[in-house]
């Protein structure tokens, strides 16, 4: 069955690319989440005065794979300790956030971020919230390191290798 999960991860450039490998990932959509304007365009945006985060809309088949694992992977390619900061991309709409729009996933997201808390030293500052506004971003951004592979990205490279092989026996179904 089809669910989706939106996540504000740094960059939505890099974020979208990542998730997109996960084998169980259908599609994915670049936009801006939970800020107090409509509507905004990415100049609006990068102004940090909206309130959006990058965020990556993700389309997944939970037959393939779950919430949890993906939950997993997107920690993986973040610093969940760092605030409105992702590698050298900085500003509020840089912060990370997990946002549901199934009150059903709260269980998994909570149980996640629990997991990573125990994880850090530091206070995890990932934002965990309903979904309340969600606008696809310019064309230009949508698969953006698809149709610039040279671009701007704060992940590296092996990230993406990482998340193609990524499989976990009873999670993910080859």
């Amino acid at each position: 069955m089809k669910r989706e999960i939106y996540l504000a991860g740094g960059c939505f450039w890099g974020m979208e690319h990542y998730m997109k490998q996960i084998l169980g990932v259908e599609e994915t959509e670049v936009g801006f989440a939970n800020g107090h304007t409509q509507r905004p365009t990415y100049k609006e945006v990068y102004t940090d005065t909206t309130g959006h985060a990058e965020t990556v809309r993700v389309v997944y088949d939970d037959e393939i794979v779950d919430l949890d694992f993906l939950l997993e992977l997107f920690f993986h390619a973040i610093d969940p300790t760092s605030l409105n900061r992702q590698g050298e991309d900085e500003g509020t709409r840089y912060r990370t956030g997990i946002y549901y729009t199934d009150e059903a996933d709260r269980v998994i997201i909570d149980a996640s971020m629990e997991r990573e808390r125990l994880r850090h030293e530091e206070p995890v500052v990932v934002e965990v919230e309903p979904l309340r506004a969600f606008y696809a971003a310019e064309e230009y951004h949508q698969d953006y390191l698809d149709k610039n592979p040279a671009g701007y990205c704060h992940l590296p490279l092996s990230m993406f290798e990482f998340a193609r092989k990524a499989r976990r026996e009873g999670r993910m179904k080859s």
